[in-house]
């Protein structure tokens, strides 16, 4: 999985995207990035999370991030930001992807004289390889609607340009992208929980395949959405934030009724029930609900030296 969050403003960014990026922590536990753009100069740093936290990697490199406009993510896959120089300009790239013929079309890049360089662990960065899809287009339009033809799974991507940023979700909106507004700025993320802590107000959900330019002042339509989606269930049912909506559907909300429903089918004698945390206590509460028995905290995580409880990396 992974996530991505970017802001542009009137103002000086980085706080706004400090703080949003962290708020995508969850998916993902491998790589953090942030990039911004003052002056027609990029800014980039990026860090291993494996035994660290997002803040702490980049709470001391704060002051580098000049600009009003900038993007970070939390990848899973390689590391990002990464910064292009092409015909269509300057311009930085995250992504949140699964590109399963990944390698087919390496070959077919490299035969038109494409070459790479974001190299991670010896093997093809996959941003990289999205980003000369999409540099094979007369404009950044051409090129994201390259991606969507040539990709086998999926991409939902921000792109940091000299005129804004370019929102692109999964042709099928497997991964949301959600648009917040605030006075003077806009904000595009995976995870919606980041908009309330920083003043922004929830304003769009971009649809499937769609592409929106954000400024400081306003969102311009790119591309408009494709009728048929396919969104990835599993952010109600595991990834997604409890406080998040995605489609106007809350996280929290849809756990608590599939325990009630699981719980009206049930036949299980139970004394109580209890919620792995986290996902799982939401489904559980719900449960306990619906089954009309108590709910106990049976199972507790221990939170002091693991960022989140889920597999080791290898």
């Amino acid at each position: 999985m992974g996530g991505f969050f970017g802001t542009i403003s009137h103002s000086a960014c980085k706080t706004d995207l400090f703080y949003g990026t962290d708020c995508n922590s969850h998916l993902g536990t491998r790589r953090g990035g942030m990039a911004t753009l003052h002056n027609g100069t990029f800014k980039r740093s990026i860090h291993n999370l494996e035994n660290s936290y997002f803040q702490t990697c980049f709470e001391s490199q704060l002051d580098k991030f000049e600009g009003n406009s900038g993007i970070g993510v939390i990848s899973d896959t390689d590391p990002q930001p990464i910064f292009l120089h092409s015909h269509l300009g300057k311009h930085a790239i995250v992504t949140v992807a699964r590109i399963n013929n990944i390698e087919a079309l390496e070959r077919g890049l490299i035969a038109k004289g494409c070459h790479f360089t974001e190299l991670s662990s010896g093997q093809i960065n996959q941003t990289e390889l999205i980003a000369l899809l999409i540099s094979q287009g007369k404009n950044f339009v051409e090129g994201i609607e390259n991606v969507y033809n040539q990709i086998e799974g999926s991409c939902s991507m921000l792109i940091l340009t000299e005129q804004g940023i370019i929102a692109a979700r999964d042709k099928y909106g497997r991964t949301p992208i959600l648009i917040g507004r605030k006075e003077d700025a806009f904000a595009a993320s995976s995870e919606p929980c980041s908009f309330p802590n920083l003043g922004y107000e929830p304003y769009y959900d971009v649809g499937p395949g769609e592409i929106v330019m954000l400024t400081a002042d306003k969102m311009t339509q790119l591309r408009k959405p494709n009728e048929k989606m396919k969104v990835c269930s599993f952010l109600w049912v595991y990834y997604g934030y409890p406080v998040s909506e995605y489609e106007g559907v809350n996280v929290d909300a849809v756990r608590r009724e599939s325990g009630v429903r699981m719980a009206q089918k049930d036949q299980v004698d139970a004394d109580f029930v209890f919620g792995i945390p986290d996902s799982g206590i939401g489904m559980a509460l719900g449960y306990a609900e619906g089954k009309q028995i108590p709910y106990r905290r049976a199972i507790v995580k221990y939170t002091p030296t693991w960022p989140r409880s889920f597999t080791p990396s290898n």
